[in-house]
């Protein structure tokens, strides 16, 4: 099926813009018609009333007994140069006194005017078929001797009626002239304001994993288009850093799955080499099930971290007792610490709405790291405190190698190491601990920052409180 045609953003305002401007032309057209019309209608009254006026004055002058023969000597003379005029008098039965000019259309004479109505003149307007188009005005004159005529007057408007459809064609062509034009300027304008459109095409069009660093110029784009820019910038801008931390993390997944399958090779290789006693086969295979376990903790760990970070880690929500849950850590990892002679201190307690096994492990990760720094004779404390918002503070503090300053921010990131006394020994893990633990933190809700000073390392995990 072929794909349905859709009009252009340009196009649909050009036609929008070229029909408004027309409706406002032809708005236009009609207003002037309508006052030009008006104008002549009143010219004619004016003109009309002006005779009634000159023919009234003449009447009341003459007895109606003369009035047919006076009419028209003084009546006659007032249609001269008036060829569009026409004027008829008839006494009471309706027998014409005078008929003078063009003539008086039969239909204004079809209501004679009575003498019990006011003496203001009655306007017609019409147009019997076959014959010129007129206006009139039909009235009532008083005599000298105070007898009652009807006064009947009309005006040719067929040349009114000329000029106005002429100007109505005129108007068509205006309009029709004035539809193209504007269509043609609605389409000129309309690609010169989306021109900044063509900009974030281009960038899109540009925009690569190795152009990832270019950015849109914010400042010249119109106003109604920055919001846009700026939310593509920063589009931008997240995507550049999603790629270069997944970039990283190929990186460090590489080095660090490399090590142990080398050392696997490198025992399979030696052992391979010669005939040997199963005593020693075993030995090689127990160090190779170390590798493996070593293996299967790392693989699990990132995959922890990728659904963690994609928002595929939902927590299951209880309440969970962090006095105790920081007492059963002291009680699991208590044999190592006295191992290494080092005391654990637990402080406080509160309770907060999460998943009990995730803020184990984030915990657990957080004891263990401190229990790897930690001279012997010294204590880690793990505290418990709310805060003054009302959320719950759990504090990892311990004596030991300072983590320098530059450091504080990258330790949470995957694979990451400080360098120097706090690099990672034999028994030293893949450097997914702390970003493990930070983003179960972040999934409940919270954060975790990371303080040296005085000699001292503390990491606070701070979240929530009971909802």
């Amino acid at each position: 099926m072929p794909p349905r045609w859709r009009p252009s953003l340009t196009l649909r305002l050009a036609l929008l813009f070229a029909l408004l401007s027309t409706l406002i032309l032809l708005g236009l057209g009609l207003f002037v018609g309508r006052e030009v019309d008006i104008h002549f209608r009143e010219g004619d009254l004016e003109e009309l009333h002006g005779k009634l006026t000159l023919s009234r004055s003449i009447i009341a002058t003459l007895p109606e007994e003369q009035l047919l023969e006076a009419l028209p000597k003084r009546l006659g003379p007032a249609l001269l140069g008036h060829p569009h005029l026409g004027l008829t008098v008839l006494d009471q039965e309706g027998f014409p006194l005078f008929i003078g000019g063009a003539g008086i259309p039969e239909w204004l004479l079809r209501y004679p005017a009575a003498p019990g109505e006011a003496e203001h003149p009655q306007a017609y307007a019409g147009d019997d078929p076959g014959r010129k188009p007129q206006r009139g005005i039909l009235a009532l004159a008083r005599t000298a001797d105070g007898q009652w005529v009807q006064v009947a007057i009309s005006v040719d408007i067929e040349h009114h009626q000329h000029f106005m459809a002429g100007f109505v064609r005129s108007l068509a062509w205006a309009l029709g002239l004035a539809i193209l034009g504007n269509l043609l300027c609605a389409w000129i304008a309309a690609r010169r304001g989306l021109a900044p459109l063509g900009q974030l095409l281009g960038l899109a069009r540009r925009v690569s994993g190795e152009r990832l660093h270019e950015r849109l110029e914010t400042e010249p784009l119109p106003p109604e288009l920055q919001p846009l820019a700026r939310e593509l910038n920063q589009m931008l801008a997240r995507l550049e850093d999603a790629f270069t931390r997944l970039s990283g993390a190929a990186s460090d997944i590489a080095h660090e799955l490399r090590t142990p399958v080398t050392a696997l090779m490198t025992q399979t290789q030696v052992a391979l080499s010669r005939a040997r006693s199963a005593e020693e086969y075993r030995e090689v295979l127990y160090s190779s099930l170390e590798e493996h376990e070593r293996l299967s903790r790392m693989i699990g760990d990132m995959l922890f971290l990728a659904q963690a970070e994609n928002g595929l880690m939902v927590p299951h929500r209880e309440q969970v007792d962090l006095a105790a849950l920081l007492q059963s850590l002291e009680e699991f990892y208590g044999l190592l610490a006295e191992e290494k002679g080092i005391r654990l201190e637990v402080d406080g307690g509160a309770t907060v709405s999460g998943d009990a096994l995730m803020l184990r492990r984030a915990l657990g990760n957080l004891i263990s790291n401190a229990l790897r720094y930690t001279p012997a004779g010294a204590t880690v404390r793990l505290r418990i405190a709310p805060d003054s918002s009302g959320a719950v503070e759990i504090s990892v503090e311990n004596p030991g190698p300072p983590i320098p300053a530059a450091q504080l921010e990258r330790i949470f990131e995957r694979f990451h190491r400080v360098d120097g006394a706090r690099q990672r020994g034999g028994e030293g893990g893949a450097g997914l601990g702390l970003a493990i633990t930070r983003s179960i933190a972040v999934a409940h809700g919270g954060d975790i920052r990371a303080e040296c000073a005085a000699g001292l390392t503390r990491f606070t995990l701070r979240l929530p409180g009971r909802e």
